[in-house]
């Protein structure tokens, strides 16, 4: 038993490098939904207010799970983000339309689906997310997606969530993408950035892309964000 407590040990460091973590026994409304994956491993602070980690769930105590993630998620990652090539032409009709009608930098909606899918609009994880912008299927029903591999539905959906999340955190785009990797109610929880490793890279790297985009954009004097490929 010690032996493969050791193993597990291990084995969530080598997880934690790739995953995703996302609160599972909080009351419903206050996280995003997440589908099992094929390994889970548990972390927690025990009784005497020790970090641990297990493969079963803690019973009475509020615990995390690292799952397997986006593009951008991989904390081992060697891709150089100031000079990974930008996608200014992909899908570039769903992503003004949504951009324009939910008030959404364009910029920001290129950053996020470059981080989360990159740009390949079969995308699926192993929680459950599908699409461009990586929506899971409960989001994907709350926004009125119904083909969320669908890349002009899944790009709305992901523009309308990613509009309610800069909403709710007063237009803060570090904060919102921050919200988009973790969930709203770890954001909230930790009054800003939780202190995951993986969710503080994805904001970083975010960051990263959206300057990039932005510096890549130009605006027309009707509002309309069109690509500086394009506008010449």
């Amino acid at each position: 038993m010690a032996v493969g407590l050791a193993l597990l040990l291990l084995a969530t460091c080598a997880a934690a490098d790739s995953g995703t973590i996302l609160l599972s026994n909080v009351k419903a409304g206050q996280e995003g939904s997440s589908e099992p994956t094929e390994v889970k491993i548990f972390k927690y602070m025990n009784k005497d207010g020790v970090r641990s980690f297990s493969d079963r769930a803690p019973v009475g105590r509020r615990y995390e799970i690292y799952q397997l993630s986006c593009f951008a998620c991989n904390l081992k990652s060697n891709v150089d983000w100031y000079n990974i090539p930008l996608r200014l032409k992909a899908y570039r009709f769903a992503i003004n339309e949504a951009a324009k009608k939910y008030r959404v930098d364009p910029a920001l909606v290129r950053a996020v689906i470059h981080a989360e899918s990159a740009f390949k609009p079969g995308a699926k994880s192993k929680k459950g997310a599908l699409g461009l912008m990586q929506l899971m299927p409960a989001t994907a029903k709350d926004m009125g997606v119904i083909n969320a591999l669908s890349p002009e539905e899944n790009i709305h959906g992901g523009v309308r969530y990613l509009a309610w999340l800069l909403e709710e955190n007063g237009g803060d785009t570090l904060l919102a993408t921050a919200a988009y990797n973790a969930g709203p109610g770890a954001v909230k929880r930790h009054g800003g950035i939780p202190p995951y490793e993986e969710t503080q890279t994805y904001v970083e790297r975010v960051k990263i892309l959206h300057d990039r985009y932005k510096k890549a954009l130009v605006k027309t004097f009707s509002g309309r964000w069109v690509s500086q490929a394009d506008a010449n």
